[in-house]
């Protein structure tokens, strides 16, 4: 038996339907209008900072267009110094010449600076007071004087060279082989002199260097100069006595010359000479120390 549409029909089932119906579009837009939230969508937590750089902004160096920007004139031009090889030697060749000469100045400095003790030799300045020698001091102003630095050769080379000038001995060629006679004879002399008057004045405990005078003026100065190679402290460092021991060496040394030196005469007048030369050549090494400050600056050495 069929049932009629009225029949069958519910109403409250209709209801509920419909309700159903009505609702689902609104949520469907609701979804549509505002997405599920992702991690990489949400707002960051902290502030951003003053420095900080919008991802979507692009930097001011850089074009909007994706171009790079145009080099600098000096940036340019050490690209072109670079792969340029004539630039790269001729700046080398530069940088090489004035090192040269750097180094060729403060190599005629050194020199001409008589206070470096080529010539001068060890000396007390004006303002330092003398102190007596202990016995390793004495020894190492020996050494140093004697056999241990250049400038103990380099006076006797030079001294022989003279000799090698004036043709004396006579004896002696002309050649390497006479001077190395003339170089081997005033070095021994010297070698002799030395160690004699080093052991008189050990002995007798004098001083061995020269000081600088105090005093102010050429002419004091002058006269400390030639005294102090004729005088010289004992023990005291202020009494001065005679330079037994210099010119007691200087004698032994004029002797001993006469052993291997051809044609020198005597031994006795060997020794007197080489005393004269002491007294000549003391005096001006004193004088060139006194006055060193003097000579080094008017060559241009400033100290």
């Amino acid at each position: 038996m069929k049932q009629s549409f009225g029949s069958s029909f519910s109403w409250p089932a209709a209801a509920v339907f419909l309700a159903l119906a009505l609702l689902s579009p609104a949520s469907a837009r609701s979804q549509s209008t505002n997405p599920p939230s992702e991690p990489s969508s949400q707002a960051p937590q902290n502030p951003p900072q003053p420095g900080d750089t919008a991802p979507d902004q692009k930097s001011p160096q850089q074009p909007s267009d994706g171009s790079s920007l145009p080099e600098s004139p000096g940036e340019s031009k050490k690209k072109e110094d670079s792969s340029n090889p004539a630039s790269a030697v001729a700046g080398a060749t530069k940088q090489a010449a004035a090192m040269t000469k750097d180094a060729a100045t403060k190599g005629l400095k050194r020199a001409r600076d008589w206070e470096s003790g080529w010539i001068a030799g060890i000396y007390v300045g004006k303002n330092r007071k003398l102190v007596p020698l202990t016995r390793d001091q004495r020894l190492d102003y020996y050494l140093r004087q004697t056999l241990t630095t250049p400038q103990a050769y380099m006076k006797r080379m030079f001294a022989a060279g003279i000799d090698q000038a004036r043709g004396v001995p006579y004896q002696w060629d002309d050649g390497w082989g006479g001077y190395a006679e003339r170089f081997a004879s005033r070095e021994g002399q010297f070698f002799t002199s030395n160690s004699l008057a080093a052991l008189g004045n050990a002995k007798l405990g004098y001083e061995v260097r020269y000081d600088k005078c105090k005093c102010t003026g050429f002419k004091p100065r002058l006269e400390h100069a030639i005294l102090r190679n004729f005088m010289t402290y004992d023990r005291t460092e202020e009494n001065l006595r005679p330079q037994w021991a210099l010119y007691g060496g200087a004698y032994g040394g004029g002797l001993m010359v006469t052993a291997w030196k051809p044609g020198t005469g005597s031994a006795w007048t060997n020794g007197a000479w080489a005393v004269l030369g002491q007294a000549g050549y003391g005096s001006l090494v004193n004088l060139i120390t006194e006055f060193s400050t003097e000579i080094n600056r008017k060559q241009g050495v400033r100290r």
